[in-house]
């Protein structure tokens, strides 16, 4: 699988995002600034497996072959984003 540029600027502005955050509890900040920004950081993760996953999906099935092996892969696909839930 290749991640592009795209995928790879979102982990890093996650990256940030969390630094953020533990500089906010390292200043003592206010915890419900604090679960906020955990909150937002959490989303930002959800839209990145979606995005690798979406992106990927059609090259995966491609790779597959038969029938039977693209709807494993789709299920797949889909149990990897239900368990990110």
């Amino acid at each position: 699988m290749e991640y592009n540029d795209a995928m790879k600027n979102r982990v890093k502005r996650l990256e940030g995002q969390l630094r953020g955050v533990l500089k906010m509890m390292e200043d003592n900040k206010d915890c419900k600034d604090v679960i906020t920004q955990l909150s937002a950081s959490r989303s930002a993760i959800d839209r990145a497996m979606g995005l690798i996953v979406s992106s990927n999906l059609v090259e995966c099935i491609q790779d597959a072959g038969n029938q039977e092996n693209k709807e494993d892969s789709i299920n797949e696909a889909v149990q990897m984003l239900v368990k990110s839930r």
